[in-house]
Protein backbone atom coordinates (compact mmCIF):
# COMPACT_ATOMS: atom_id res chain seq x y z
CA UNK A 1 0.00 0.00 0.00
CA UNK A 2 2.47 2.56 -0.81
CA UNK A 3 2.39 5.33 -3.78
CA UNK A 4 0.39 3.29 -5.81
CA UNK A 5 -3.34 3.51 -4.16
CA UNK A 6 -5.90 5.43 -5.98
CA UNK A 7 -8.05 7.93 -3.72
CA UNK A 8 -10.99 8.56 -3.76
CA UNK A 9 -12.71 11.76 -4.89
CA UNK A 10 -15.30 14.37 -3.71
CA UNK A 11 -18.53 13.02 -4.63
CA UNK A 12 -19.37 16.95 -5.98
CA UNK A 13 -17.85 20.52 -6.30
CA UNK A 14 -19.83 21.25 -3.54
CA UNK A 15 -18.66 18.56 -1.05
CA UNK A 16 -15.29 20.17 -1.63
CA UNK A 17 -16.53 23.88 -1.05
CA UNK A 18 -18.00 22.60 2.26
CA UNK A 19 -14.77 21.13 3.23
CA UNK A 20 -12.22 23.42 2.37
CA UNK A 21 -14.68 26.30 4.03
CA UNK A 22 -15.16 24.28 6.69
CA UNK A 23 -11.57 23.75 7.14
CA UNK A 24 -10.81 27.78 6.90
CA UNK A 25 -13.64 28.67 9.56
CA UNK A 26 -12.69 27.95 12.85
CA UNK A 27 -12.79 29.38 16.28
CA UNK A 28 -10.37 32.37 14.99
CA UNK A 29 -13.28 33.54 13.13
CA UNK A 30 -15.30 33.07 16.01
CA UNK A 31 -13.13 35.31 18.42
CA UNK A 32 -9.95 36.92 16.54
CA UNK A 33 -11.67 38.86 13.52
CA UNK A 34 -13.93 40.75 15.24
CA UNK A 35 -12.25 42.11 17.13
CA UNK A 36 -9.23 43.12 15.84
CA UNK A 37 -11.64 44.47 13.18
CA UNK A 38 -13.27 47.38 15.67
CA UNK A 39 -9.29 48.02 16.99
CA UNK A 40 -8.08 48.88 13.96
CA UNK A 41 -10.29 50.67 12.42
CA UNK A 42 -13.38 48.73 11.70
CA UNK A 43 -14.15 49.33 8.08
CA UNK A 44 -10.91 50.62 7.53
CA UNK A 45 -9.41 47.43 8.64
CA UNK A 46 -11.75 45.32 6.72
CA UNK A 47 -11.08 47.33 3.11
CA UNK A 48 -7.20 46.73 4.25
CA UNK A 49 -7.85 43.04 5.08
CA UNK A 50 -9.63 42.50 1.54
CA UNK A 51 -6.94 43.76 -0.25
CA UNK A 52 -4.45 41.91 1.37
CA UNK A 53 -6.45 38.49 1.03
CA UNK A 54 -6.94 38.37 -2.53
CA UNK A 55 -3.21 39.55 -3.17
CA UNK A 56 -1.33 37.25 -0.52
CA UNK A 57 -3.68 34.57 1.25
CA UNK A 58 -5.83 33.62 -2.01
CA UNK A 59 -2.81 33.48 -4.63
CA UNK A 60 -1.47 30.80 -2.21
CA UNK A 61 -4.71 28.92 -1.26
CA UNK A 62 -5.07 28.46 -5.07
CA UNK A 63 -1.23 27.23 -5.36
CA UNK A 64 -1.74 24.95 -2.85
CA UNK A 65 -5.06 23.27 -3.72
CA UNK A 66 -3.50 23.31 -7.24
CA UNK A 67 -0.46 21.47 -5.92
CA UNK A 68 -2.80 18.81 -4.05
CA UNK A 69 -4.54 18.38 -7.49
CA UNK A 70 -1.68 17.73 -9.48
CA UNK A 71 0.07 14.93 -6.84
CA UNK A 72 -3.64 13.80 -6.07
CA UNK A 73 -1.92 12.20 -2.82
CA UNK A 74 -1.22 12.79 0.72
CA UNK A 75 0.85 16.43 0.83
CA UNK A 76 4.26 14.85 1.16
CA UNK A 77 3.83 12.19 -1.59
CA UNK A 78 2.06 14.71 -3.83
CA UNK A 79 5.20 16.99 -3.80
CA UNK A 80 7.23 14.17 -4.79
CA UNK A 81 4.89 13.28 -7.06
CA UNK A 82 5.16 16.08 -8.81
CA UNK A 83 8.88 16.69 -8.33
CA UNK A 84 9.75 13.66 -10.04
CA UNK A 85 7.33 13.90 -12.61
CA UNK A 86 9.11 17.17 -13.69
CA UNK A 87 12.42 16.63 -12.94
CA UNK A 88 12.53 19.01 -9.73
CA UNK A 89 14.57 18.27 -6.82
CA UNK A 90 12.56 15.85 -4.37
CA UNK A 91 14.02 17.98 -1.54
CA UNK A 92 10.71 20.13 -2.12
CA UNK A 93 8.92 17.91 0.34
CA UNK A 94 10.36 19.40 3.04
CA UNK A 95 7.62 22.14 2.73
CA UNK A 96 4.49 19.24 3.04
CA UNK A 97 6.80 17.83 6.01
CA UNK A 98 6.56 20.96 7.63
CA UNK A 99 3.25 21.69 6.80
CA UNK A 100 2.01 18.40 7.68
CA UNK A 101 3.65 18.45 10.97
CA UNK A 102 2.71 21.89 11.79
CA UNK A 103 -0.58 21.00 11.14
CA UNK A 104 -0.42 18.37 13.44
CA UNK A 105 1.29 20.40 16.17
CA UNK A 106 -1.91 22.90 16.10
CA UNK A 107 -4.18 20.36 15.64
CA UNK A 108 -2.66 19.17 19.26
CA UNK A 109 -3.73 21.73 21.02
CA UNK A 110 -6.33 23.22 19.15
CA UNK A 111 -8.26 20.06 20.32
CA UNK A 112 -7.94 21.51 23.41
CA UNK A 113 -9.85 24.39 22.89
CA UNK A 114 -12.31 22.58 20.90
CA UNK A 115 -12.74 20.55 24.07
CA UNK A 116 -13.62 24.14 25.90
CA UNK A 117 -16.63 24.62 23.15
CA UNK A 118 -17.94 21.20 24.03
CA UNK A 119 -17.88 21.66 27.61
CA UNK A 120 -19.57 25.04 27.26
CA UNK A 121 -21.85 23.89 24.89
CA UNK A 122 -23.06 21.39 27.56
CA UNK A 123 -22.86 24.33 30.33
CA UNK A 124 -24.78 26.59 27.84
CA UNK A 125 -28.07 23.30 27.62
CA UNK A 126 -27.97 22.69 31.18
CA UNK A 127 -28.53 26.56 32.14
CA UNK A 128 -25.82 26.97 33.86
CA UNK A 129 -25.47 30.32 32.49
CA UNK A 130 -28.66 31.82 33.82
CA UNK A 131 -28.48 34.76 35.85
CA UNK A 132 -24.19 34.81 35.70
CA UNK A 133 -22.57 37.43 36.06
CA UNK A 134 -18.99 38.68 35.39
CA UNK A 135 -17.16 37.34 38.42
CA UNK A 136 -18.90 34.29 38.42
CA UNK A 137 -18.14 33.74 34.69
CA UNK A 138 -14.35 34.17 35.38
CA UNK A 139 -14.47 31.79 38.17
CA UNK A 140 -16.28 29.29 36.33
CA UNK A 141 -14.04 29.25 33.96
CA UNK A 142 -10.92 29.88 35.85
CA UNK A 143 -11.74 26.61 37.56
CA UNK A 144 -12.51 24.51 34.56
CA UNK A 145 -9.15 25.06 33.09
CA UNK A 146 -7.44 24.83 36.43
CA UNK A 147 -8.45 20.92 36.17
CA UNK A 148 -5.94 19.03 34.58
CA UNK A 149 -8.24 15.92 34.68
CA UNK A 150 -11.11 18.20 33.30
CA UNK A 151 -9.58 19.36 30.45
CA UNK A 152 -7.99 16.03 29.74
CA UNK A 153 -11.30 14.46 29.46
CA UNK A 154 -12.61 16.92 26.80
CA UNK A 155 -9.83 17.70 24.95
CA UNK A 156 -10.24 13.15 24.89
CA UNK A 157 -13.41 13.48 23.67
CA UNK A 158 -13.10 16.35 20.64
CA UNK A 159 -9.80 14.17 19.66
CA UNK A 160 -12.43 11.26 19.15
CA UNK A 161 -14.49 12.78 17.31
CA UNK A 162 -12.57 14.22 14.90
CA UNK A 163 -10.44 10.38 14.46
CA UNK A 164 -14.28 8.84 13.89
CA UNK A 165 -14.79 10.67 11.13
CA UNK A 166 -11.68 10.83 9.76
CA UNK A 167 -11.55 6.60 10.14
CA UNK A 168 -14.47 6.77 7.52
CA UNK A 169 -12.51 8.45 4.73
CA UNK A 170 -13.15 10.65 2.16
CA UNK A 171 -17.02 9.70 1.36
CA UNK A 172 -18.40 8.02 4.68
CA UNK A 173 -16.31 10.25 6.83
CA UNK A 174 -15.38 13.35 6.36
CA UNK A 175 -18.04 14.11 3.65
CA UNK A 176 -21.11 13.15 5.61
CA UNK A 177 -19.75 15.23 8.89
CA UNK A 178 -19.36 18.39 6.42
CA UNK A 179 -22.26 17.89 4.33
CA UNK A 180 -24.12 18.11 7.67
CA UNK A 181 -22.24 20.60 10.09
CA UNK A 182 -21.14 23.13 7.45
CA UNK A 183 -25.07 24.01 6.44
CA UNK A 184 -25.93 23.85 10.43
CA UNK A 185 -22.78 26.18 11.30
CA UNK A 186 -24.29 28.64 9.14
CA UNK A 187 -27.77 28.05 10.05
CA UNK A 188 -26.56 29.16 13.40
CA UNK A 189 -25.06 31.97 12.87
CA UNK A 190 -27.67 33.25 10.53
CA UNK A 191 -29.96 32.57 13.47
CA UNK A 192 -27.94 34.36 15.65
CA UNK A 193 -27.57 37.78 14.27
CA UNK A 194 -31.07 37.63 13.39
CA UNK A 195 -30.98 37.49 17.25
CA UNK A 196 -28.36 39.93 17.56
CA UNK A 197 -30.26 42.70 15.20
CA UNK A 198 -33.02 42.66 17.62
CA UNK A 199 -31.00 43.94 20.37
CA UNK A 200 -30.49 47.58 21.79
CA UNK A 201 -26.05 47.40 20.55
CA UNK A 202 -26.59 46.11 17.25
CA UNK A 203 -26.54 49.87 15.98
CA UNK A 204 -23.13 50.28 18.07
CA UNK A 205 -21.64 46.49 17.08
CA UNK A 206 -22.39 47.44 13.47
CA UNK A 207 -21.16 51.45 14.36
CA UNK A 208 -18.10 49.07 15.46
CA UNK A 209 -17.52 46.89 13.23
CA UNK A 210 -17.97 48.93 9.96
CA UNK A 211 -16.84 52.53 10.70
CA UNK A 212 -14.48 53.94 8.61
CA UNK A 213 -11.88 55.31 11.48
CA UNK A 214 -8.44 55.83 9.42
CA UNK A 215 -6.59 57.49 12.80
CA UNK A 216 -6.69 53.51 14.12
CA UNK A 217 -4.54 52.61 11.39
CA UNK A 218 -1.14 51.82 11.91
CA UNK A 219 1.62 50.13 10.49
CA UNK A 220 0.89 46.87 12.84
CA UNK A 221 -2.82 47.25 11.26
CA UNK A 222 -1.36 46.09 7.89
CA UNK A 223 0.70 43.67 10.01
CA UNK A 224 -2.54 41.87 11.80
CA UNK A 225 -4.63 42.19 8.40
CA UNK A 226 -1.56 40.32 6.29
CA UNK A 227 -1.26 37.55 9.05
CA UNK A 228 -5.40 37.05 9.42
CA UNK A 229 -5.79 36.69 5.61
CA UNK A 230 -3.48 34.04 5.71
CA UNK A 231 -3.85 31.87 8.70
CA UNK A 232 -7.49 32.55 8.43
CA UNK A 233 -7.65 29.84 5.03
CA UNK A 234 -5.92 27.27 6.34
CA UNK A 235 -3.08 27.26 4.20
CA UNK A 236 0.19 26.04 4.01
CA UNK A 237 -0.42 23.21 7.10
CA UNK A 238 -1.41 20.76 4.77
CA UNK A 239 -5.16 20.36 4.85
CA UNK A 240 -6.15 22.33 1.24
CA UNK A 241 -3.10 20.60 -0.26
CA UNK A 242 -5.01 17.14 0.86
CA UNK A 243 -8.39 17.86 0.37
CA UNK A 244 -7.41 19.15 -3.24
CA UNK A 245 -5.93 15.81 -4.25
CA UNK A 246 -9.90 14.45 -3.89
CA UNK A 247 -10.80 17.31 -6.26
CA UNK A 248 -12.07 16.13 -9.67
CA UNK A 249 -9.64 17.67 -13.06
CA UNK A 250 -12.64 19.44 -14.51
CA UNK A 251 -13.08 21.20 -11.42
CA UNK A 252 -12.20 25.57 -11.66
CA UNK A 253 -9.48 25.93 -8.73
CA UNK A 254 -9.78 29.92 -9.00
CA UNK A 255 -13.36 30.15 -8.70
CA UNK A 256 -13.79 27.56 -6.07
CA UNK A 257 -10.97 29.84 -3.89
CA UNK A 258 -12.41 32.98 -4.39
CA UNK A 259 -15.85 31.06 -2.76
CA UNK A 260 -13.87 29.66 0.17
CA UNK A 261 -12.28 33.23 0.79
CA UNK A 262 -15.26 35.13 0.50
CA UNK A 263 -16.99 32.55 2.84
CA UNK A 264 -14.68 32.66 5.03
CA UNK A 265 -14.77 36.45 5.53
CA UNK A 266 -18.48 36.46 5.65
CA UNK A 267 -18.70 34.40 8.26
CA UNK A 268 -16.14 35.88 10.26
CA UNK A 269 -18.15 39.42 9.63
CA UNK A 270 -21.51 37.68 10.85
CA UNK A 271 -19.55 36.35 13.67
CA UNK A 272 -18.73 39.65 14.59
CA UNK A 273 -22.61 40.77 13.99
CA UNK A 274 -23.20 37.84 16.33
CA UNK A 275 -21.45 38.67 19.64
CA UNK A 276 -20.99 42.42 20.02
CA UNK A 277 -24.39 43.00 19.97
CA UNK A 278 -24.87 41.05 23.14
CA UNK A 279 -21.32 42.66 24.26
CA UNK A 280 -22.84 46.04 24.13
CA UNK A 281 -26.39 45.49 24.86
CA UNK A 282 -25.47 44.28 28.13
CA UNK A 283 -22.30 47.16 28.80
CA UNK A 284 -19.59 44.29 28.87
CA UNK A 285 -16.46 44.44 27.96
CA UNK A 286 -15.11 43.47 24.65
CA UNK A 287 -11.47 41.86 25.10
CA UNK A 288 -10.31 39.68 22.71
CA UNK A 289 -9.69 36.13 22.68
CA UNK A 290 -10.69 33.53 25.19
CA UNK A 291 -11.75 35.93 27.19
CA UNK A 292 -14.61 37.24 25.27
CA UNK A 293 -16.29 33.66 24.10
CA UNK A 294 -15.90 32.00 27.52
CA UNK A 295 -16.14 34.62 30.34
CA UNK A 296 -17.81 38.05 28.85
CA UNK A 297 -20.81 36.30 26.50
CA UNK A 298 -21.89 33.41 28.35
CA UNK A 299 -22.52 36.96 31.28
CA UNK A 300 -24.87 38.02 28.16
CA UNK A 301 -26.56 34.81 27.76
CA UNK A 302 -26.89 34.84 31.83
CA UNK A 303 -28.69 37.98 31.36
CA UNK A 304 -31.21 37.38 28.22
CA UNK A 305 -34.35 36.27 28.20
CA UNK A 306 -33.81 33.51 25.65
CA UNK A 307 -29.95 33.15 27.00
CA UNK A 308 -30.93 29.02 27.24
CA UNK A 309 -31.58 29.13 23.45
CA UNK A 310 -29.26 31.34 22.70
CA UNK A 311 -26.10 30.38 24.11
CA UNK A 312 -26.83 26.89 23.18
CA UNK A 313 -26.41 27.39 19.78
CA UNK A 314 -23.26 29.94 20.58
CA UNK A 315 -21.03 27.00 21.74
CA UNK A 316 -23.01 24.49 19.28
CA UNK A 317 -21.68 27.18 16.22
CA UNK A 318 -18.71 27.04 17.94
CA UNK A 319 -17.82 23.52 18.49
CA UNK A 320 -18.99 22.40 14.70
CA UNK A 321 -16.11 25.47 13.62
CA UNK A 322 -13.71 23.63 15.21
CA UNK A 323 -14.25 20.42 14.61
CA UNK A 324 -14.69 21.19 10.74
CA UNK A 325 -11.21 22.52 10.96
CA UNK A 326 -9.62 20.12 13.25
CA UNK A 327 -10.62 16.96 10.46
CA UNK A 328 -8.80 19.05 7.72
CA UNK A 329 -5.47 18.91 10.54
CA UNK A 330 -5.44 15.44 11.25
CA UNK A 331 -6.18 14.05 7.35
CA UNK A 332 -2.57 15.26 5.74
CA UNK A 333 -1.04 12.72 8.60
CA UNK A 334 -3.43 10.23 7.93
CA UNK A 335 -3.11 9.52 4.36
CA UNK A 336 0.26 9.85 4.25
CA UNK A 337 0.64 7.02 6.56
CA UNK A 338 -2.27 4.78 5.01
CA UNK A 339 -0.28 5.66 1.71
CA UNK A 340 3.54 5.08 3.05
CA UNK A 341 2.79 2.18 4.90
CA UNK A 342 0.69 -1.32 5.16
CA UNK A 343 -1.63 0.95 7.85
CA UNK A 344 -5.17 0.33 7.18
CA UNK A 345 -7.34 4.16 7.37
CA UNK A 346 -8.59 2.58 10.59
CA UNK A 347 -5.35 1.74 11.74
CA UNK A 348 -4.14 5.66 10.62
CA UNK A 349 -6.28 7.10 12.50
CA UNK A 350 -6.27 5.65 15.24
CA UNK A 351 -2.27 6.27 15.60
CA UNK A 352 -2.34 9.38 14.12
CA UNK A 353 -5.13 10.42 16.80
CA UNK A 354 -3.84 8.81 19.47
CA UNK A 355 -0.50 10.39 19.47
CA UNK A 356 -1.82 13.86 18.52
CA UNK A 357 -3.93 13.34 21.60
CA UNK A 358 -0.64 12.56 23.57
CA UNK A 359 0.95 15.35 22.78
CA UNK A 360 -2.01 17.57 23.37
CA UNK A 361 -2.02 16.86 27.19
CA UNK A 362 1.30 18.96 27.43
CA UNK A 363 -1.05 21.81 26.22
CA UNK A 364 -4.20 21.13 28.56
CA UNK A 365 -1.27 20.66 31.16
CA UNK A 366 -0.31 24.22 30.46
CA UNK A 367 -3.36 25.98 32.29
CA UNK A 368 -2.62 24.25 35.23
CA UNK A 369 -0.43 21.89 36.63
CA UNK A 370 2.54 23.55 33.79
CA UNK A 371 1.58 27.01 33.69
CA UNK A 372 5.01 27.92 35.39
CA UNK A 373 7.16 25.52 32.74
CA UNK A 374 8.56 27.04 29.83
CA UNK A 375 10.23 24.33 27.96
CA UNK A 376 12.53 26.64 25.43
CA UNK A 377 12.83 29.98 28.01
CA UNK A 378 16.58 29.57 26.87
CA UNK A 379 15.21 31.09 23.24
CA UNK A 380 14.75 34.67 23.62
CA UNK A 381 11.57 35.12 21.64
CA UNK A 382 10.10 31.51 23.31
CA UNK A 383 11.20 32.74 27.06
CA UNK A 384 7.73 32.96 29.24
CA UNK A 385 6.06 30.59 26.36
CA UNK A 386 4.31 27.17 28.64
CA UNK A 387 3.95 24.22 25.78
CA UNK A 388 0.85 25.66 24.55
CA UNK A 389 2.33 28.74 23.89
CA UNK A 390 5.34 27.26 21.98
CA UNK A 391 3.72 25.33 19.79
CA UNK A 392 1.42 28.11 18.87
CA UNK A 393 4.08 30.47 18.29
CA UNK A 394 6.35 28.05 16.43
CA UNK A 395 3.25 26.53 13.72
CA UNK A 396 1.62 29.66 13.11
CA UNK A 397 4.86 32.32 13.07
CA UNK A 398 7.36 29.87 12.24
CA UNK A 399 6.38 27.01 10.50
CA UNK A 400 3.37 28.19 8.15
CA UNK A 401 4.86 31.39 6.95
CA UNK A 402 8.40 29.23 5.77
CA UNK A 403 5.89 26.62 3.92
CA UNK A 404 3.83 29.59 2.44
CA UNK A 405 6.96 30.72 1.25
CA UNK A 406 8.23 27.77 -0.17
CA UNK A 407 4.75 26.66 -1.97
CA UNK A 408 4.97 30.03 -3.53
CA UNK A 409 8.69 30.05 -4.91
CA UNK A 410 7.64 26.14 -6.20
CA UNK A 411 4.76 27.00 -7.91
CA UNK A 412 6.23 30.52 -9.25
CA UNK A 413 9.74 29.69 -10.02
CA UNK A 414 9.92 26.25 -9.98
CA UNK A 415 7.47 24.85 -11.88
CA UNK A 416 7.38 26.24 -15.31
CA UNK A 417 4.97 28.72 -16.10
CA UNK A 418 3.26 26.21 -18.63
CA UNK A 419 2.72 23.70 -16.30
CA UNK A 420 0.83 25.94 -14.14
CA UNK A 421 -1.13 26.78 -16.94
CA UNK A 422 -1.90 23.12 -17.71
CA UNK A 423 -2.78 22.56 -14.04
CA UNK A 424 -5.29 25.03 -14.09
CA UNK A 425 -6.81 23.69 -17.31
CA UNK A 426 -5.45 26.86 -19.17
CA UNK A 427 -5.57 25.64 -22.99
CA UNK A 428 -3.89 28.24 -25.25
CA UNK A 429 -3.69 31.79 -24.53
CA UNK A 430 -3.85 32.62 -20.72
CA UNK A 431 -6.24 35.05 -19.02
CA UNK A 432 -5.91 38.51 -18.08
CA UNK A 433 -6.28 37.40 -14.46
CA UNK A 434 -3.70 34.82 -14.85
CA UNK A 435 -0.78 37.33 -15.41
CA UNK A 436 -2.12 39.39 -12.32
CA UNK A 437 -1.97 35.91 -9.84
CA UNK A 438 1.39 34.32 -11.43
CA UNK A 439 2.70 38.01 -10.67
CA UNK A 440 1.35 37.72 -6.87
CA UNK A 441 2.72 34.27 -6.17
CA UNK A 442 5.81 34.79 -7.92
CA UNK A 443 6.81 38.12 -5.97
CA UNK A 444 4.37 39.96 -3.43
CA UNK A 445 3.64 36.47 -1.84
CA UNK A 446 7.14 35.08 -0.96
CA UNK A 447 8.03 39.17 0.00
CA UNK A 448 4.37 40.01 2.33
CA UNK A 449 5.24 36.31 3.91
CA UNK A 450 8.37 37.09 4.57
CA UNK A 451 7.35 40.14 6.44
CA UNK A 452 4.97 37.93 8.52
CA UNK A 453 7.60 35.69 9.65
CA UNK A 454 10.19 38.62 10.16
CA UNK A 455 7.36 40.39 12.59
CA UNK A 456 6.86 37.43 14.68
CA UNK A 457 10.61 37.17 14.86
CA UNK A 458 12.00 40.92 15.27
CA UNK A 459 8.48 42.38 15.86
CA UNK A 460 9.64 45.74 17.22
CA UNK A 461 12.44 46.09 14.34
CA UNK A 462 9.62 45.26 12.03
CA UNK A 463 7.39 47.44 12.98
CA UNK A 464 9.99 50.74 13.79
CA UNK A 465 10.56 49.80 9.80
CA UNK A 466 7.38 50.24 8.38
CA UNK A 467 6.73 53.00 10.77
CA UNK A 468 9.46 55.34 9.44
CA UNK A 469 8.40 53.80 5.85
CA UNK A 470 5.14 55.61 6.51
CA UNK A 471 6.66 59.04 7.22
Amino acid sequence: MTGTMVHEQWSSRFVFLMAAIGSAVGLGNVWRFPFITGENGGGAFILIYLVTMAAIALPILMAEIMLGRMGGKSPINSIIAVARQHKKSVLWAVMTWGGTLGGFFVLSYYSVIGGWALKYTGLAVSGTFAGIEGAASEQLFGSFIADPAGLALWHTLFMAINVGIIVGGLRKGIERAVVFMMPLLFLLLVGLVVYAASTPGFSAAVEFLFTFDFSKVTPNTFLLAIGQGFFSVSVALGAMMAYGAYLDKSVSIPSSAVMIAIADTGVAILAGLAIFPLVFSFALEPSAGPGLVFVTVPVAFGQMEAGLIVGSMFFLLLSVAAITSAISLLEPAVAYMEESTRFSRRSAALTVGGVCWFVGLASAFSFNDWSAFYPLAVLGVLEGKTVFDVLDFVATSWVQPGVGIMMAVFVGWVLSRDTVMEALNMNGAAPAWFGVWYFLVRIVCPLAVLIIFASAVWPDFVTGLLGGMGE
